[in-house]
This record gives structure tokens, sequence and C-alpha cells, in this order.
């Protein structure tokens, strides 16, 4: 009688779930950055994208019975903008705003960026514990025990179906940020990684559909890595292809957008998409899944969608109005006054007081011999008169902390001439590019499809100079011959035998760009050892404070370094800045 009661229930089961259809919307946010409002706090503008452009699509669409709506993040939500910033390290007893964006949003799942981890302890933890949905990140793996730090996969149950979401970090973040940020804590090869949680996943959930959460990009070969680059930094591709079983995986970081099919390695297809940041767009994937007599039938149909389409919600804008309120009000507080306008712009093609404003607050605040920065924002302006916390974002983008190192003269000179390498074009005659921009096989310029302008080679954030030293930099000679040092600043002599102090960023200092490991020949095991201090909260903070304490500042270019032939450096400049500005 049991036995029959058993098949009995079986046939109930199989006849209620043969046939099933469910039709599911998954939407992905992506490297939003805090940009909650439909404001520039920076600029004081308003903006066609944001979350509350996103709260709008999400009303109209949950009030569609014909599908059922799943809403994902795929982290870095935790820097970008005054509005986290305030919430991160200022107002720190309230209840994260930010969570409480998302909560209001009905977040189903996330994942956690490297700029989340950027916060630091205190920030991520509190912020993890306010949050009504799972924060993810298989491979972010604790020291003590091997266990997830974060939880490793959400199990979504709908209609008789199983949906799983496995989160994933790039593994790149001990490259980029200090160890106390991420203290107790390791981070496995995505590959690795994705391998095993889907074999666990399918042995104890056995899902119909399988998603990835990466916070990591679609191009494995950025930065000259490749497929077999272990710990790849942007290895979601690499993971679709090489590990079966994904059949939707939603990529961040790279902040490039994507919409693409791609057959695995075992003949599978598998949809990839990500949005690019700052809530300007999202990733959509409508999903069907069928069930038939021995299988999930899937159909996926991915696009992205633009926010600016949508009108900002009016609900959503009342009840966050305080802590815009409050963020308004913070970042506009006087701190001080400039006697010029400087812009990011000139910082692009040379010496430039908004990087040597930087160079002169690090030298001071650490009394280094010698300081490395690159400029942190490609187009920006801080205009004459009187200088505010907004302006500082403007100046200084991200919160990494001054590290004061200890580096030889030949490291020195070495860091330099990768810098330059990466960021100069080897001149042939004045007529040439200064800058290396990215070419296709026939030599011709790659241009972006969301500036349409001429790509750079590399990210213009790791153009460093340096600051203490009088150089030059002849882009007519090869990379590793460009760089002459002729002295300090002060006219001491600099000697690639003895060992100086070094003020810059932790992200740098923790091997960030390749400038101390691949420029200056240190084993990234080393960099650590060669740190003689670090500030404990981010250089924005003593920036804030050194201007504060000065009053009126008068940036200036120092010009301790120039780019020779001088004939050359002015026409490549000129023929490149129209490229990327305009008219100059």
């Amino acid at each position: 009688m049991k036995i029959i009661k058993q098949l009995i229930w079986v046939l109930v089961l199989c006849a209620s779930i043969f046939g099933q259809t469910v039709n599911l919307k998954f939407i992905e946010t992506s490297d939003v950055h805090g940009m909650a409002f439909p404001y520039d706090f920076l600029n004081e503008r308003e903006t066609d994208y944001s979350l509350a452009h996103l709260s709008s699509y999400l009303k109209r669409e949950r009030e569609d019975t014909s599908y059922t709506e799943f809403l994902f993040d795929n982290g870095d939500f935790l820097q970008g903008t005054p509005f986290v910033y305030y919430y991160d390290f200022i107002d720190t007893s309230t209840v994260h705003a930010y969570a409480r964006v998302m909560n209001f949003l009905e977040y189903d799942a996330a994942s956690v960026g490297n700029h989340d981890i950027e916060a630091g302890h205190a920030v991520y933890d509190k912020f993890r514990s306010e949050i009504n949905f799972p924060w993810l990140a298989a491979n972010a793996v604790k020291t003590k025990n091997k266990q997830p730090y974060f939880e490793p996969y959400k199990l979504i149950e709908i209609n008789g179906f199983k949906i799983a979401v496995i989160g994933l970090i790039t593994p790149h973040v001990p490259n980029w940020l200090p160890e106390n940020l991420w203290e107790g804590m390791y981070f496995d090869d995505m590959i690795e990684s994705a391998q095993k949680w889907i074999i666990e996943v399918n042995k104890k959930e056995k899902p119909d559909f399988v998603i990835g959460l990466f916070h990591s990009g679609f191009d494995f070969t950025y930065g000259n890595q490749n497929e077999h680059t272990y710990k790849n930094e942007n290895a979601s591709q690499l993971v679709a292809k090489k590990v079966n079983g994904f059949d939707l995986i939603f990529v961040g970081h790279d902040h490039q957008g994507w919409d693409t099919v791609i057959t695995n390695n075992y003949g599978n297809n598998v949809q990839i998409l990500g949005p690019s940041s700052s809530a300007r767009n999202i990733a959509v994937a409508d999903v069907t899944l069928k069930m038939e007599t021995d299988k999930v039938v899937k159909s996926i149909n991915g696009y992205l969608y633009d926010l600016s389409d949508e009108e900002p919600d009016k609900e959503f804008l009342k009840i966050f109005q305080n802590d815009f309120n409050k963020t308004k009000e913070f970042v506009s507080r006087k701190i001080g006054s400039f006697t010029k306008e400087i812009s990011s712009q000139e910082s692009i093609f040379g010496n430039s007081a908004f990087v040597d404003l930087i160079h002169k607050i690090q030298l001071e605040l650490t009394n280094a011999d010698v300081s490395f920065t690159a400029p942190l924002s490609f187009n920006t302006t801080i205009n004459e008169g009187d200088i505010f916390v907004k302006d500082m974002f403007k100046l200084y983008r991200y919160e990494n902390l001054l590290y004061t190192m200890e580096l030889s003269g030949k490291e020195i000179k070495d860091y330099l001439e990768y810098s330059y390498g990466i960021w100069f074009n080897q001149m042939k005659d004045e007529n040439d590019h200064l800058l290396l921009f990215e070419k296709d096989e026939k030599g011709n310029l790659i241009f972006s499809n969301r500036t349409n302008s001429p790509q750079l080679k590399e990210r213009f954030y790791n153009f460093d100079s340096a600051g203490g030293l009088i150089y030059e930099v002849d882009v007519t000679k090869p990379i590793g011959e460009r760089i002459s040092i002729k002295s300090f600043a002060d006219g001491n002599e600099f000697n690639f035998k003895k060992k100086y102090k070094v003020a810059l960023n932790s992200y740098r200092g923790n091997g960030g760009g390749n400038h101390l490991t691949n420029g200056a020949k240190i084993n990234k095991n080393e960099l650590s050892n060669r740190i003689i201090n670090s500030t404990e909260r981010d250089l924005r903070y003593y920036m804030m404070k050194w201007i504060e304490e000065k009053g009126d500042v008068t940036p200036e270019a120092s010009g301790n370094w120039k780019v020779i032939p001088q004939e050359y450096w002015f026409k490549g400049m000129k023929k490149d800045f129209r490229l990327l500005f305009g008219s100059k």
C-alpha cells in the first residue's frame, strides 16, 4: 500500500509539472558606483540616468503578470559618488542609505565588487547585515576555515523549477588593495571556483537553470593577460567557455556593456550580458523554461536597456530626499580657495597644475623624496575661486590610502620608463601621434562606440608622472630608454644606487597597474616589505585637511619634467588634444 501511495504521489507530481511553462525576466545592474539619484553632485546638474530611473522601470515591469521578475546587482556600488562616501565614512551610525535604496528596489541578489571591498571591513560587514538579500562571492574564501566569506550562491524556486545564481568576484583584489581591507580572506581563481561550485550546486540543488553573477569583465586579454593566466582579472568569458552548466552569465567590472552568445567547449550556448556603469543602462534576459518529458527546454532573449528612456520615480525621490539633502550639504562645504582654474585634460599630455597639486600634497604629507601619481579624472575642471568638498572628488576620484615606500634610484627610473612606455607613442616625426592609441591590423585608430573618440592603449589613470625630480622624456626613443633624470627638484644629486622614500597611492603600492612589478621589477610578494608608512584614512580626506589649513592655494605646474623634442611634443599634443577633446 505504501509503495502504491508513493507511485500515485509521483504520478500526480509529474502531471502537475509536465508541460509546465514559466516566463522569467532577470534584470542586472552593475558598477552603479552609488548613482542613486538623477543628479551629479560634483557639477551640480541633473542626469538622465540613476537608480531613481530604474525604480520607474521596475514599477511598470512588475505590473505585468505574464512573467516573474528578478533583480540582481553585480557589485561596485559602495564607491564612486559623494552619496555613498558620506554613508561609508561620515554618517556611520545609521543604516547605510544605499542599503535602504537596494532594499526599497527589492534586489534578489548581488555580487561583491572590488570597490565594495575597498570601503573596508567596517563598511561592507555592516552593509551586509543591513540588506535583505544575499551578497555573493563564492571565491572570496575565509582564511581560517576555507569556507566562502560571503554567500556562494542563491537558489530560486518557482512553479516547480529551480534557478541557481552563483556569484564570483575578480580575484585581483589583492593586486589593488591593502591587506587590511580584505583581511581574513583570500580570492580563488574564477574558473576553478566556478567548476567547484557548479558541481556542488548541481549535486545539492539539481537546478534547472544556472546563472553566473560575476563581478569580472568579458575581455580576458586585458592587461596583457591570456586564457592561461591564473587568476585572470576578467575571466567571465573563460568561465562560460570552460565550465559547463551555465545558461546565463551576467558580467560587470569593465564598464563596457555586453550582449553576446558564445558556444562553450561542450557545444552549449551561453548568453553573456552586462551593462556599462552608473545605472546608465541595465542588462535584461527574458527567459522561458518549459518542462518536457525528460528535460527542461530553455529560451533566452538578452538585451541592454537604456534607462534614459525612463522618468525618475517620484516616490523614490521623496523617500530618499533627506539622504539627498545630507549629501548635498556635505559636498557644499567650503574648504578653501584656488587662485586659478585647473583642468585634468592637460594632464593627459604632459606636466600640469592638476597633477602637480597632488604631487605637492603627497610630498608634504609624507616628507618623501619622490611622489608618483596619475590623473584620476580624464576630463574635469576645478574652477578658480571657492573650493568645496565636491571639488575633491574631481581632483581625486578613489578612496586610495597614501603609502610611503622605499625604492632605489634604479627602481624609480624603471618605474617611470614603464609608465611613459604605456603612455606615449614612439614618435617617428613631429606629425606622429604623441599618445599611444589602440590601432587595428591596418594601423588605423580604433574608436570607442561609447565616446566616439580614439581608444588609448592604456587607461589614463595609469599615466604616472613623478614629483620631486627634474627629468626629460624622449619620445623618439623606444620603451625603456626614454627617461633622463637630471637631479632632484632642489638640485641635489639623484643616485641610481641609493634608496629613497616614495609617496604613492595604495592601489599602485599593492601592484595596481604593474608599475612596481613589471616596471621596477619588484616581486609582488616583496611589495608589502617596502611600505614604510600608510595613512589610516583615504588620501582625499587628508587633501581636504591640507587645503583647509592652507586656505588660499595657487595650483601651478612645476615644470619639473618635459617631453623632448619639444616641437614633436607640441605638434603631437595639438593633434591628439583635438582627437580627444576637440579644438584647442
